[in-house]
């Protein structure tokens, strides 16, 4: 018995590459980004920063939000509101990605979309992702082959896709929510004081 057979041979080495948006090697610039995905994943247990923007809504405001989800959306406090109900839900993700689209499609420098559009393939579509959101494989396909030359529509279908589903799905049990009856009687009882 020869000692190639003796001992057994190690699978071979995968070509590592650097900037690789899918994720198959084992290149430094994907460890720096699985070190950044834990770092997000722990710090989404972090409590929500207060903001300004988000101050507490009129009660007009408050209301508007159950006339329809595109007004939730537009609203910076709504948004804020959703977004924690949505954390309740362990659904924040759907939200931080209509969110990251959002500022991709902001986006003019085509160095800045690439690294971005990078950055939400592997925080939201990846299926190594732990904020991995819902994408049927027809969007998700369309998704790889769009990150080829990424743009800042790279995301629209899958952006649409998160916002139906957040819309058909989460929004209904947010209107009947207890946060949202809160606030609806908070306002009411602002109201009733004023007078």
């Amino acid at each position: 018995m020869s000692s190639r057979d003796a001992a057994p041979q190690a699978p071979p080495r995968r070509n590592p590459c650097c900037l690789c948006w899918c994720c198959c090697c084992s290149c430094s610039w994907n460890e720096e980004r699985r070190r950044a995905w834990r770092a997000s994943r722990e710090s989404r247990l972090q409590p929500l920063p207060s903001c300004e923007a988000c101050a507490t809504p009129s009660p007009e405001e408050v209301r508007s939000w159950a006339q329809s989800f595109d007004k939730l959306m537009h609203s910076p406090a709504g948004r804020s509101v959703f977004r924690e109900f949505l954390r309740t839900e362990y659904s924040e993700e759907n939200m931080l990605f209509w969110l990251a689209c959002e500022e991709l499609k902001a986006e003019a420098n085509q160095h800045v979309v690439d690294e971005k559009a990078r950055l939400i393939y592997e925080d939201y579509v990846s299926i190594l992702s732990p904020k991995e959101v819902s994408l049927d494989s027809r969007v998700r396909e369309g998704v790889n082959k769009q990150m080829q030359e990424p743009s800042a529509h790279t995301f629209d279908d899958a952006q649409l896709q998160i916002y139906t589903l957040m819309h058909r799905d989460s929004y209904p049990r947010f209107l009947s929510s207890p946060a949202y009856r809160a606030l609806l009687l908070r306002g009411r009882s602002t109201s009733s004081s004023e007078a």
